[in-house]
């Protein structure tokens, strides 16, 4: 079982995993060995991942969503598919620990009386230190 937190807990039974040969390091070995992961959850069946929870994922994560509601994701870090399954699970984990808690609405707040004028008073003294800086003309 996947545990997330304490109200997020998916059972591997809902994880889809498949493998293939890896690119990268590893000699001779790596052409007979299936070390990449995939990782293949069908979160438009879960059961077990809450519905708030649900729309926060597929909103942010809708590019990794295929259209039969698949999420998708691969591991070749290593060069065991036993570390790989396990990087895949701890990717995803964070992934829902990122979603798990609803973001706080901003309270529309407006600029204080004294913001407004330290405000205006830093663009006067820039202004002015600006027309010190130009060449005298004919009126001066």
């Amino acid at each position: 079982m996947l545990r997330v937190n304490h109200r997020i807990q998916i059972p591997f039974t809902e994880f889809d995993f498949s493998f293939s040969r890896s690119g990268g390091p590893g000699g001779q070995n790596v052409n007979k060995v299936n070390s990449k992961v995939t990782l293949r959850w069908n979160i438009a069946k879960s059961a077990t991942l809450p519905g708030d929870v649900r729309e926060r994922f597929v909103q942010k994560h809708r590019r990794r969503i295929t259209i039969d509601g698949e999420f998708v994701m691969h591991s070749e870090r290593y060069r065991d598919q036993g570390r790989n399954v396990a990087d895949c699970l701890e990717k995803l984990r964070e992934l829902l620990l990122e979603v798990a808690v609803a973001p706080k609405m901003r309270k529309v707040t407006k600029p204080t009386k004294g913001s407004k004028e330290r405000r205006l008073k830093e663009k006067r003294a820039v202004s002015e230190r600006k027309v010190r800086r130009r060449k005298p003309g004919f009126d001066d």
